[in-house]
């Protein structure tokens, strides 16, 4: 075979390059990072490290496949901007005058410009027309600040605040951002649902609290036993037809309560460099009459 040494060196370039783009340089870029301050709150490390019990949780998930049925890889499609006065300045009746120009369709009265504040005036818009808009309201003697708003389908579903980013997954041994969605996105479960209670009946029998869900029961994390001179503490709240007899409760595992710990931890709702968000301390949302862009 003329073409042997020809073919062989353009198979070994293949999978060198493809080793090198998909495990060196990933390598390179991540294999070393570490805990970062994020881009808002300053003295704030991210992400901290999960609790012991916590990490024997993440290796039950892996043991269990839920990231075959769970991404934790919350889409991102763009960032709008609310802009939020915080100042109406000294000239109250200009200003609501101003403003009327600015945002035909709402009716500014001198005074009450500046009550309530501070207070979103305008959402749903464009940085570049939120610094526009900003830039005319000093003009005019006001004061205002940002408020970053990430839009798209995962966020609309309350499934994460921001998008998921390499720096989410540093402290994990074992990343598992999933790669399907039988059953919703996991990366800010601990926020969503923070009464570990509802985590533990949700894996004895998820229809009890989500109905009509595809998700297995995971009965083989609990232990159903007679209840001796007093029901134990952590015998689970069950109701109907899911309420064992009545000298028998359901007691987790500690498989269980570890799995609920990890589950508990994921929380990905700090502000990054290449995710910004403004938290969650900022000015309160808009009213119902504020205008949009």
């Amino acid at each position: 075979m003329r073409h042997g040494p020809l073919v062989f060196l353009a198979a070994f370039f293949a999978l060198s390059a493809s080793w090198f783009g998909f495990v060196l340089t990933p390598q390179v870029e991540l294999g070393r990072a570490a805990q970062e301050t994020n881009a808002v709150m300053k003295a704030e490390l991210y992400p901290m490290g999960r609790p012991g019990i916590a990490r024997q949780g993440a290796e039950i998930y892996r043991a269990n496949g839920c990231a075959y049925c769970h991404s934790q890889q919350v889409q991102q499609e763009g960032t709008l901007v609310s802009v939020v006065m915080t100042d109406a300045g000294t000239n109250t009746s200009a200003l609501a005058d101003y403003l009327n120009q600015l945002l035909p369709g709402r009716k500014y009265m001198g005074p009450s410009v500046g009550a309530g504040l501070p207070k979103v005036i305008l959402t749903n818009a464009t940085i570049d027309d939120a610094a526009i808009f900003a830039k005319k309201l000093k003009s005019a003697g006001a004061a205002s600040q940002f408020r970053l708003v990430p839009i798209g389908p995962d966020i609309e579903r309350g499934w994460g605040e921001r998008r998921s980013v390499a720096q989410d997954f540093v402290m994990d041994a074992t990343a598992l951002p999933g790669s399907l969605r039988v059953g919703p996105d996991l990366s800010n479960e601990g926020n969503r649902h923070r009464d570990p209670n509802w985590q533990l009946v949700h894996l004895y029998n998820p229809a009890t609290v989500t109905p009509k869900s595809p998700m297995p029961a995971y009965k083989f994390l609990f232990t159903r036993k007679k209840i001796g001179k007093q029901a134990s503490p952590d015998a689970l709240q069950l109701t109907g037809e899911f309420k064992p007899d009545a000298e028998y409760e359901i007691v987790p595992t500690p498989e269980a309560k570890a799995l609920v710990a990890y589950l508990s931890s994921l929380r990905s709702d700090t502000p990054l460099y290449e995710a910004p968000i403004t938290p969650a301390a900022a000015p309160a949302a808009a009213s119902t009459n504020a205008p949009t862009k």
